[in-house]
């Protein structure tokens, strides 16, 4: 798999641009953003016989103008008659309301919800350094929601948007198969080297969806972060997510079992590999998840991002 080489060398991404067009099939593409941290995702499209789909917008407008950019040097004067987007979180879907109101939105009905509650979109609070500024986005929330399952229908790209059936991620996380060309967009169900993150969804729905993934034996998975993954590099990266799941699941344990609260769990984890990946003060928002998940107290948001900044010495850093 290379940057846009064949069958459309000019979808490539240009000087200046966030992010890079690689085809990893004839007529589908990964949009993919370097380093893939704190706000920089992955999304894609594919283009059929009449028109495009998108997956997933990006945080800004600027990024995803960009985004938008690579897909008419891609196909040219093609329309965009869908957008999906894979779950709720801002870098996957505050680029929305730049699409024409042509463009039907599909979602997951959770992430409809999670849109029309976002308040990050209308100003982001001082939790990143620096404090992104979305441009002249705003709030787009989907057009259509499922719950299980859609297929998009054309004579060369079906598409299947299929969710896991629990809390992994999110609540309400799809991914796009294209059973033809076996290209699977992951969303952020998979970071490639990037720490996961799975505050607002579930450890073990996290964990459980690994299988899942890897039962549709994909050629190239497009995860949410990071590089594009074909199916000799897939069982290790699964694997990795496999491992780093089962750290956060035994540093709660130990945790709860402690006394301890999870930023204090966090101090006292060995992140080992993981302390290189970007992100690694994840770990303080992922055990919050894992604390609550194992109580049934709720989930506190701004106790979890005020652990993480404190376990982070300052703010969290971006690139946006």
């Amino acid at each position: 798999m290379t940057p846009a080489q064949s069958p459309a060398p000019d979808a490539a991404g240009t000087a200046g641009t966030a992010g890079t067009a690689h085809a990893v099939a004839p007529g589908v593409y990964a949009w993919i953003q370097h380093d893939g941290s704190w706000w920089i995702n992955n999304a894609g499209f594919v283009v059929t016989d009449d028109h495009a789909v998108l997956i997933d917008t990006c945080a800004t407008e600027n990024r995803t103008r960009d985004l938008l950019d690579a897909v008419g040097r891609a196909a040219p004067g093609t329309p965009i008659r869908y957008l999906v987007n894979t779950h709720l979180h801002g870098d996957h879907t505050h680029g929305n309301s730049l699409l024409p109101r042509t463009t039907v939105v599909i979602a997951h009905e959770a992430t409809r919800e999670g849109i029309l509650t976002d308040t990050v979109i209308d100003g982001c609070p001082p939790i990143w350094q620096p404090v992104p500024d979305w441009g002249a986005v705003t709030r787009r929330a989907p057009d259509l929601t499922i719950r299980t399952a859609l297929t998009l229908h054309s004579d060369s790209h079906p598409i299947e948007l299929l969710h896991p059936g629990h809390p992994a991620h999110t609540g309400g996380d799809l991914i796009a198969w294209l059973p033809e060309q076996r290209v699977l967009f992951a969303g952020d169900l998979l970071f490639h080297g990037v720490t996961p993150l799975v505050f607002m969804g579930s450890l073990d729905g996290a964990l459980r969806s690994l299988d899942w993934i890897a039962s549709f034996a994909p050629g190239h998975v497009v995860p949410g972060h990071g590089p594009v993954i074909d199916a000799h590099a897939l069982p290790a990266v699964l694997d990795q997510h496999r491992a780093y799941y089962r750290l956060v699941h035994t540093t709660a344990q130990a945790g709860l079992r402690d006394g301890l609260t999870p930023l204090q769990a966090a101090r006292t984890c060995r992140l080992g590999s993981f302390a290189d990946l970007p992100d690694a003060e994840r770990i303080v928002l992922n055990l919050h998840r894992a604390y609550a998940d194992t109580t049934g107290h709720p989930f506190d948001l701004p106790q979890a991002f005020t652990d993480a900044i404190t376990y982070n010495s300052g703010p969290l850093h971006t690139q946006v």
